[in-house]
């Protein structure tokens, strides 16, 4: 808040001006402000009983089935809010897919090549460095904490073990 507005506020002349016009205002809404209360009579019998001001004997024929009208679909017309001319052009089909890779681990036997062992979607595979997993993934390197692939535009995706990882692969 403002130094000035804190200033007013703790003003005592303010404050004793403001409680005045309460109270002031108090005693001109108790004395009505020269007001008089509305004149009440007794009202007047009428000789006709009243009537529902809703015609509640029509509402059963309202909801009746013969009323509605009878559902478009059944008929052979045209309907002029419904076109086949704005149809949306089928889309093409894709060109990716999703795979899910797991990197399980590798072993190596003697002086032989690293075999990785992978799970690819549901089905396991075991394969060297350097083979083809899909036909655009093939295993690049292996470690004991990774697995690195690579695709023939040379995008790596690292896949750290026993995780899962999705791969977009182009689909042939």
């Amino acid at each position: 808040m403002p130094p000035v507005v804190k200033k007013t506020l703790r003003n005592r002349w303010f404050v004793a001006g403001v409680h005045a016009c309460l109270w002031l205002l108090l005693y001109l809404t108790v004395t009505h402000l020269g007001g008089k209360a509305p004149d009440y009579r007794g009202a007047d019998a009428a000789p006709n009983p009243l009537q529902s001001p809703a015609p509640v004997a029509g509402l059963e024929g309202l909801f009746s089935p013969s009323v509605w009208p009878r559902s478009l679909n059944e008929t052979n017309t045209l309907n002029p809010f419904f076109t086949r001319y704005f149809v949306p052009p089928t889309p093409p089909p894709p060109t990716t897919r999703k795979i899910q890779v797991t990197y399980q681990g590798f072993y190596q036997s003697g002086a032989g090549l690293k075999q990785t062992i992978f799970k690819l979607d549901e089905a396991y595979g075991v394969a060297p460095i350097g083979a083809r997993i899909t036909n655009d993934l093939f295993i690049a390197d292996v470690t004991i904490h990774a697995l690195t692939l690579t695709n023939l535009a040379a995008q790596t995706n690292i896949v750290p073990l026993n995780a899962k990882k999705e791969i977009i692969i182009p689909i042939q």
